[in-house]
């Protein structure tokens, strides 16, 4: 079966980025994730509302995917860190995701506050019935910005691993 790249990405594009690579060099699909309702305002408007979201544990309805999860056995998803954890959107994904028996791969992306974004995920892939592997971080300037401070070669060497068979 083929692996399945899974992510949402709003200001920068720095997890769209991560998830692009990832797929192009594991020859995965890839699914963009999307709320109905877009996230509108200045990015200052938007970390407020972002900030109440999590705190209420929001799951924001998400258009509909293009990909049906059946097919695939490997799932990795990608979040940026909204407020310490996950975006609402992935939050939404993963807590709707059939992943039992699935491999599933989290990554994320910050800006030096890696919060316990990769804690939140793994409980919830593991209450749904997936098996965690190899999640990872990388981070970014803290101005918000797309400059990488992860050293590339470890982001290529994360992805290679995930690239050879067991």
């Amino acid at each position: 079966m083929k692996m399945l790249v899974v992510y949402y990405s709003w200001s920068n594009g720095n997890t769209e980025r991560i998830a692009k690579a990832l797929a192009s060099s594991c020859n995965a699909d890839l699914l963009r994730l999307e709320t109905e309702k877009p996230y509108e305002g200045t990015y200052n408007e938007v970390v407020d509302q972002a900030l109440d979201e999590t705190k209420r544990g929001w799951k924001p309805a998400l258009k509909p995917l293009d990909k049906k999860l059946s097919g695939y056995d490997t799932i990795a998803v990608g979040t940026p860190t909204w407020w310490y954890t996950m975006a609402p959107a992935v939050l939404t994904f993963l807590s709707q995701a059939d992943l039992a028996g699935r491999t599933v791969i989290p990554f994320m992306t910050n800006a030096g506050w890696p919060g316990h974004v990769i804690k939140d995920m793994t409980r919830i892939i593991t209450d749904r019935g997936g098996s965690v592997k190899a999640p990872f971080e990388v981070t970014f300037d803290s101005e918000g910005g797309s400059r990488m401070q992860t050293e590339p070669a470890a982001v290529e060497a994360w992805i290679r691993s995930l690239g050879q068979k067991p």
